[in-house]
């Protein structure tokens, strides 16, 4: 037991081509040692575990070593190597600035630049979380900073740059690292693995790289204490229970609940997530980050801002298929909404269960045409030429979502003057109120009267390109076509679960006459509310069959039982006596005359 090293320390780099995600950092060293271009101060700065006193330890160790490699690595064998590796070493001070941040301490460090090394070339003082120094100590040590003897070389390193103040900032050579990619930890962690003897799916140490975010050291952690927990057998499932996390499995059954507008379902599973523990900011901010993958899956130019498992990728792919663009957009707005709300609740469950209920009902509050003109033009991928034809899709062994593609026409429109413009306005206006011609443009808000269809704008565009809306292909109407037609927008309203509009429209007809005016025939008025709420889809759905503008017109016509005479029914004894007393007032008076009762 004493013998163990954890893996941070144990895998901690020792030469520039160990260094995990910092090439821009190490290449620009081993040229300046290579080059004899050092500099007298140097600052390294980054996030947290990403490798800035490693590089600085390999930097000092490097710059005295007695023979160094042509690649400029310290040799490991030279005497200054050997005393640096056990941490002898006269010529190599490490100042912690956190403990040591007072004025006294940097006198103490400045007194002690003054003598030379007793070996190799450079003293070289490293000074760790170099912020923590007060204003006072930074001030004792500008001097010094920027004017210090030629052997002498000083490597600060912090995590907060913004608190050091711009004096310092100025006298030093500053290198930012960068948070390493997730893809660089993987491999690391994979060839640690191979090392010491740990089976682990590749999904798992990609979990534990995503939940490092960027930092080396957390990862390592992470997977010596997993390595532990599951006994070196580091699968999906294990890692994703230890870390307490909501593997990809629940979030795929919640988004299939969702598209199928089961909210018991819902309810439940997330009654059984807040079982086990997870609190309900943890699921919402799972539940956008899955979102937001399913949105990268809708263009191939997103694709590999995708950040998940290769084994999870093919299903992300298949669910954005059956998401549409506008829910997902219109998800990410409502879950994010709820997130930034979340603190403010006071009943947490019920602000969760909220959020997924308005999930499941997203659909039905979404138009499938918006999706089709507005939403779908957004991942609208970007024609790669000139030529009409020309667009950028997936190629065929890639399973992405296939269905946006590039602009027919890349030229210009040229805007139609407002003759022109009025005209297609009057032509999408209904029949049965009729609108005086105008004469010129006018900028106020058109009235509750005028109604521009929703091929408003195809109209246009035909217009702008001279190809005459006539040319299209017209059917001549007849009462066959108007029913098949209208049989076709109940199958319609079936296929988009509108159920109780589907009930009441299978109670209508549809009558055909003269001058294209449709009648639809309802039994009351209840009915004839729901034709009059659908009369404008009504018209653009003919005109999208037929290719003729309509006008649609409601009835109500009760059928022929209704206008029949009431069934006669079986009177009791006291229904016969009030009939009869009705008729004959002197029957009463004969009744309570001789005080009879009525036998019941």
């Amino acid at each position: 037991m004493s013998d163990y090293i954890v893996s941070a320390r144990k895998y901690r780099p020792q030469t520039f081509d160990t260094v995990v995600g910092q090439e821009h950092i190490t290449t620009t060293l081993k040229n300046a040692i290579r080059n004899q271009h050092l500099a007298h101060a140097y600052l390294f700065c980054g996030p947290r575990g990403v490798g800035k006193t490693s590089c600085a330890r390999i930097l000092a160790k490097t710059i005295n070593c007695e023979h160094p490699t042509t690649d400029m690595e310290a040799c490991g064998v030279c005497a200054t190597c050997q005393s640096f590796n056990t941490n002898s070493s006269f010529n190599v001070f490490e100042l912690d600035a956190a403990s040591n941040n007072s004025v006294d301490d940097i006198r103490e460090l400045v007194n002690q630049v003054r003598f030379a090394p007793q070996q190799g070339k450079y003293k070289i003082y490293i000074i760790d979380e170099v912020h923590m120094l007060s204003a006072a100590a930074f001030n004792a040590f500008l001097k010094t900073l920027e004017e210090p003897p030629p052997y002498a070389i000083f490597i600060l390193a912090t995590t907060e740059k913004h608190k050091i103040i711009p004096t310092i900032l100025s006298r030093c050579q500053i290198f930012d690292f960068k948070r390493i990619t997730t893809h660089d930890i993987v491999q690391h962690l994979q060839s640690i693995a191979a090392k010491e003897s740990i089976v682990a799916a590749e999904a798992a140490l990609h979990v534990i790289a995503q939940k490092s975010e960027g930092c080396m050291r957390d990862a390592l952690s992470m997977l010596d204490r997993i390595a532990s927990f599951t006994n070196g057998m580091l699968t999906y499932a294990e890692t994703m229970k230890h870390l307490n996390m909501l593997d990809a499995d629940f979030y795929f059954r919640l988004t299939d609940q969702v598209l199928a507008q089961d909210v018991s379902g819902t309810l439940l599973q997330l009654d059984e997530t807040l079982a086990k523990g997870f609190e309900g900011d943890i699921i919402l901010n799972g539940i956008a980050e899955h979102v937001r993958n399913l949105l990268l899956c809708k263009d191939t130019r997103m694709a590999k801002l995708l950040d998940v498992p290769n084994e999870h990728k093919q299903m992300y792919y298949e669910k954005a298929n059956q998401a549409p663009p506008n829910f997902i957009l219109s998800a990410l707005n409502l879950i994010n909404g709820s997130e930034l709300e979340y603190k403010n609740a006071t009943n947490k469950r019920l602000h969760v269960e909220i959020c997924l209920i308005r999930l499941c009902y997203l659909l039905q509050s979404s138009s499938p045409k918006a999706e089709n003109t507005d939403v779908k033009k957004n991942f609208e991928p970007v024609a790669q030429s000139s030529s009409p034809s020309s667009s950028v899709t997936p190629t065929p062994a890639s399973p992405l979502y296939n269905t946006l593609q590039a602009p027919a026409e890349s030229k210009p429109p040229a805007y139609p003057t407002p003759v022109e413009a009025k005209t297609i306005v009057q032509e999408a206006e209904p029949a049965q109120s009729p609108i005086p011609a105008v004469t010129a443009p006018s900028s106020a808000p058109p009235t509750a009267a005028r109604r521009i269809s929703k091929n408003f704008m195809s109209d246009l565009d035909a217009q702008v390109n001279n190809v005459a809306t006539s040319d299209a292909p017209k059917k001549e109407l007849s009462q066959d076509i108007v029913s098949e037609v209208f049989e076709k927008y109940k199958q319609k309203l079936q296929s988009e679960n509108k159920s109780a509009n589907h009930a009441q429209f299978s109670t209508m007809k549809v009558e055909m006459l003269p001058n294209d005016e449709i009648r639809i025939v309802a039994s009351n008025d209840f009915t004839e509310a729901y034709a009059k709420n659908e009369r404008n889809n009504l018209i653009d759905f003919f005109r999208g069959h037929t290719g003729v503008m309509v006008r649609i017109t409601t009835e109500v016509r009760k059928s022929e039982a209704d206008n029949m005479p009431q069934q006669e029914k079986i009177l009791s004894k006291t229904e016969v006596y009030e009939a009869m007393a009705r008729k004959n007032p002197n029957l009463g008076k004969l009744k309570d005359a001789l005080n009879l009762q009525i036998d019941y």
